[in-house]
């Protein structure tokens, strides 16, 4: 039986009771209002995070684009450039045009050697992407032909190490590798004329030791002395299936030395090594003297060079073939190692300027004089040069760079950069390409055995990109126009060179 204190506090909880379970609902009802409000408020405040973001990516591209609409144009002495805002990215439109005049003062020249040519004619498209691979392309018009002198990209990963693929200078010559705009005189000297010209392959190059140290290693197709691939018996093809391998070493001993008396010294040797294989053995069946018979045709793949003086007239070439009236090509022939060796240095102090280079070029050459009797030999052919000039205007000489202190322009002061330069030059010719008389490789009545050069060259720099050169040059020969018995000096080449040059 319940006592009336226990069933009042049985009445309270059961009201208590009833009372929350009244007022339960009211209150579910109530926060699931409240989390919805929340739930919505954070639907709306994400929506506008999107749009923000949105927003800022917007205004980021717009940012983007106007930076890359901000490339810069560039118009000066160095020619036409668009570079992007960053600078890795460069696009340059360069060109050379040279013409030159020749006239010649001696009594055995003919006269239809004095003319005006168009010697270079070479617009130039060179640039950089993403700040490591530079390319370079440039066609040669000059002369009449038409063709690729270079065409390569260089990634340049390090200081050290650079790859460069394609048409590029063989890495031999000193005079050679000179920007063409720098060369002193009209014509490159006689080692350039047994050093290769442009190669089709692959480089490695670099420089250590804050520039000091200068290397290049390069494997191609190979080339003629003096030429490049374009004077291939195929155009820019391994005719052949012979490859050459061409190295060099250049030294600047004193470049970041406080003695500025040295710092333009420099001195290094290059060389290459490979092989050619011309052809002398072209066959068809044909008539000689009425009678059908084997017939060689003209040799057309000697891979042997010829020499020029510096008025550009041939002085020195190989026998070809003998009218074809025999059975058997006489021309003479490459025929297996090539090789080259060249010392060089230069000097460069103030106004005064010295380049001296050594070349020396090794060749198997082979020469058909019967159709059972061959003869044979390796011919060594060397030239050397020494030249030296001075701004009588105070300009500093250097290997790569003329920049006058002042430009000419007519009622203007400034008179542009006045330089003399003297050129000594030397090729000698293997006495072995003449032994044997009618059967040597060379001819001794019409080939010299040996040529010295003389040169004396006033040039006129109106400009960085104007270049204005009278030249005199004198040749002397030894042999060259007597008999197979008697040897006679063919007479002295005395000729009057002008350059009216044009680079940018």
């Amino acid at each position: 039986m319940l006592t009336v204190h226990r069933a009042a506090w049985l009445v309270r909880s059961l009201a208590l009771t009833s009372a929350v379970s009244a007022l339960l609902p009211f209150s579910i009802h109530a926060q699931t209002a409240d989390n919805s409000t929340v739930n919505q408020q954070l639907a709306e405040q994400d929506q506008r995070i999107r749009v923000l973001e949105r927003k800022l990516e917007l205004s980021n591209e717009t940012a983007t684009a106007a930076a890359a609409s901000n490339a810069t144009v560039k118009a000066g002495t160095g020619g036409f450039s668009i570079q992007s805002a960053d600078g890795k990215n460069v696009i340059k439109l360069r060109g050379t045009l040279n013409v030159d005049g020749r006239y010649f003062v001696d009594a055995v020249t003919p006269t239809t050697a004095d003319t005006f040519v168009l010697r270079k004619v070479r617009p130039i498209v060179e640039g950089t992407l993403s700040g490591i691979y530079d390319f370079r392309l440039q066609p040669e018009f000059g002369g009449g032909k038409s063709v690729i002198l270079d065409a390569y990209v260089a990634a340049r990963f390090k200081p050290w190490f650079t790859v460069t693929a394609g048409k590029f200078k063989n890495p031999v010559g000193l005079e050679r590798l000179q920007t063409e705009a720098y060369n002193k005189f009209v014509e490159l000297g006689f080692p350039s004329s047994l050093a290769p010209n442009r190669d089709i392959g692959i480089q490695f190059s670099g420089n250590a030791l804050s520039g000091v140290l200068n290397y290049a290693v390069a494997y191609g197709d190979g080339v003629i002395d003096g030429n490049g691939t374009e004077n291939n018996p195929t155009p820019d093809t391994d005719t052949d299936g012979k490859h050459e391998t061409a190295a060099r070493v250049f030294i600047l001993p004193f470049a970041n030395s406080s003695n500025f008396y040295l710092r333009g010294l420099g001195f290094g040797l290059s060389g290459s090594l490979g092989s050619k294989q011309g052809s002398a053995a072209i066959s068809s069946v044909g008539t000689v003297n009425g009678a059908t018979t084997t017939v060689i045709t003209a040799n057309t793949s000697s891979w042997l060079p010829s020499y020029r003086t510096s008025g550009q007239q041939s002085f020195f070439s190989y026998r070809g073939d003998t009218a074809n009236t025999t059975a058997v090509n006489e021309a003479a022939f490459a025929d297996g190692t090539h090789t080259r060796l060249a010392p060089q240095a230069y000097y460069y102090y103030g106004s005064f300027g010295l380049l001296g280079e050594y070349v020396a070029s090794k060749q198997a050459v082979t020469r058909h004089l019967t159709a059972t009797t061959n003869s044979s030999a390796t011919l060594k052919n060397s030239a050397w040069q020494i030249a030296t000039s001075f701004f009588f205007t105070g300009e500093e000489a250097q290997y790569n760079n003329v920049k006058p202190n002042s430009d000419f322009a007519i009622g203007k002061p400034g008179s542009g950069a006045w330089e003399l330069a003297l050129r000594y030059q030397q090729l000698n010719v293997d006495q072995q390409a003449f032994a044997g008389g009618a059967s040597s490789f060379a001819d001794p009545t019409k080939s010299p055995s040996a040529a010295k050069g003389y040169s004396a060259a006033l040039n006129w720099y109106l400009s960085q990109n104007v270049r204005w050169t009278l030249e005199y040059d004198q040749t002397k020969f030894t042999g060259g126009a007597g008999t197979l018995t008697a040897v006679i000096d063919r007479k002295d080449e005395k000729g009057v060179l002008l350059r009216f040059a044009l680079n940018y």
